[in-house]
């Protein structure tokens, strides 16, 4: 069990550690997704999750802050610009993880972290709506 263990220390020393987890944030927030092992992702996941409650309120005090902990101001302007207005409505949950297998060298599981995307509905819609169509294409 895990009990009072509060991060993953990746078998990196604290300022590489540190600067891992900045870099695969600053990166899955400036394109918006990242592929990854899965224990640096959950890492990243927690750093990122934080950032982005930041990200929902524009103050002078939050962009300080999202500024110590991203590297570029290009992606601490999209951070309060586009992704944090983004997830306004929502309450956490920013995030997911999914799994794409082993990698073929060392057998580590590999994952893409992303972003979830709020117009998710649409794009299944209009996807089912293009399956339709090529259904009836078919049948035609």
């Amino acid at each position: 069990m895990k009990h009072k263990i509060g991060y993953n220390k990746l078998n990196r020393v604290a300022a590489h550690r540190k600067a891992l987890i900045r870099n695969l944030v600053t990166v899955l927030l400036r394109h918006e997704r990242v592929i990854t092992t899965k224990a640096k992702a959950l890492e990243a996941r927690r750093a990122a999750e934080k950032l982005i409650t930041r990200g929902k309120v524009d103050s002078v005090h939050n962009r300080r802050i999202a500024s110590a902990r991203l590297y570029g101001e290009d992606v601490v302007a999209k951070l309060f610009t586009e992704i944090g207005p983004r997830f306004k409505e929502r309450n956490g949950g920013y995030t997911r993880i999914l799994k794409l297998g082993a990698r073929k060298n060392d057998a580590a599981d590999l994952v893409i972290l992303e972003l979830v995307d709020q117009k998710a509905e649409e794009k299944k819609a209009e996807r089912e709506k293009r399956k339709a169509e090529r259904k009836a294409k078919k049948q035609a």
